[in-house]
């Protein structure tokens, strides 16, 4: 499985940057590093609602000669045994070396009085205290949140050079499939998997299309995904992957480009399909064929498409995050195949402990929703004891 996903993770390049005005590119990741033209602040500036003044001469009654108020040109200047009344956030005068606080002074009409000695550099920002100038800010692969579109801006940029988010197609495949809210005939069921992966490939910020085909027809087949393909950067299709007499996809992909069929070596998720297929003229994207049972897809994404996806996105963080857990109740594992066990997590003793959440079975979806992630029980392992520690890749926030 490692292998697998390695080979995979390879073979993708992300997709060409654009440029976005800083709050559509929100989410996004940054094409290429940020660095400051310029002091952040630009200019020392106060801290303070207060007065301006000589902090080495501020003693007595203090004429107060001027005001400066944020966003003002810096024109005036602070003599010694005076003071100018400063806004928060505007332009330090000339010869001034500290800020007092107005709650700090006594004040009478335009003269006061400082109740204490101010130090030299009080209540003042310094020009590039925040970020000097020649400073690399960010880091091409960030992915671009609040603080730092508020930096982007702070330092005068309106668009920012990203990757975009990947267009997703997700296409599911069976003649027992009925959509959800249509009428289910007898032996049919709704298709759980491609609402599963369109609402996990938009978890990684991805554009999606959802298309179901309830037929088992080779011709069908290929033309909706011909017609979907100039619109996709990425095609995922579920079902139809493994050995059996109307498993057609195997059939359609392979003769739509260089995909390759695999039995990989995890459970759930066995028959896999991965490869390459022209969308456009000299243009090919990458194809994913995931099994059809809905806990074997939902793993399958999660070990395999994500970590596209989001390579695609120019992202350095591939997967979810992990944690180590101890295990509240034994594990029965298969020789030779990496199994991911779904687990609730709590807190113990100051550890996460982690306990499989039932019947594991690969249709079995309820299991997924009583799940806060995948415990990974190594392929050189058929069983785990109690207490025994394992990696736990986590699907929600715990």
């Amino acid at each position: 499985m490692p292998d697998h996903l390695q080979r995979i993770v390879e073979s993708i390049r992300p997709l060409s940057p654009i440029q976005l005005s800083l709050l559509d590119s929100s989410g996004c990741a940054l094409a290429t590093d940020v660095v400051a033209h310029e002091d952040i602040p630009p200019f020392d500036n106060s801290a303070m609602d207060g007065y301006a003044v000589v902090a080495e001469s501020a003693e007595g009654w203090l004429p107060v000669t001027g005001e400066v108020a944020a966003g003002d040109e810096p024109r005036l200047s602070v003599e010694p045994d005076t003071a100018v009344r400063i806004m928060t956030g505007a332009a330090l005068p000339a010869g001034a070396t500290a800020v007092v606080p107005v709650e700090h002074v006594d004040e009478d009409g335009e003269r006061i009085r400082l109740r204490q000695a101010p130090q030299p550099g009080a209540h003042i920002r310094r020009a590039g205290e925040s970020v000097e100038a020649g400073e690399t800010v960010l880091v091409a692969g960030t992915v671009l949140d609040a603080a730092s579109i508020g930096m982007l801006a702070a330092l005068g940029h309106s668009y920012a050079s990203v990757f975009p988010h990947p267009r997703v197609v997700i296409v599911s495949t069976g003649e027992e499939l009925s959509d959800p809210g249509a009428e289910r005939s007898p032996g049919a069921i709704f298709d759980a998997n491609g609402y599963v992966l369109t609402a996990l490939a938009r978890d990684t910020g991805a554009q999606t299309v959802r298309r179901m085909i309830a037929s088992d027809d080779e011709a069908a087949l290929r033309e909706t995904i011909e017609e979907l393909l100039p619109h996709a950067d990425l095609l995922v299709t579920t079902g139809g992957v493994s050995a059996g007499k109307y498993d057609l996809v195997k059939v359609v992909l392979a003769e739509l480009g260089d995909v390759q069929f695999h039995k990989v070596g995890m459970r759930p998720g066995m028959p896999q399909a991965f490869g390459f297929i022209e969308a456009d003229p000299g243009r090919v994207i990458p194809c994913f064929g995931l099994p059809g049972n809905p806990v074997s897809a939902y793993v399958s994404f999660e070990v395999f498409v994500r970590p596209t996806i989001r390579r695609m996105q120019g992202r350095r963080d591939l997967s979810r995050p992990r944690i180590s857990a101890a295990l509240e109740a034994p594990i029965e594992s298969v020789a030779d195949k990496v199994e991911f066990v779904r687990v609730t997590l709590r807190r113990r003793d100051g550890e996460w402990q982690a306990r499989p959440t039932g019947n594991q079975g690969s249709g079995i979806l309820r299991s997924l929703v009583e799940a806060d992630g995948l415990a990974e029980v190594p392929s050189d392992r058929d069983h785990l004891d109690i207490g025994e520690r394992v990696v736990v890749h986590l699907l929600r926030s715990v």
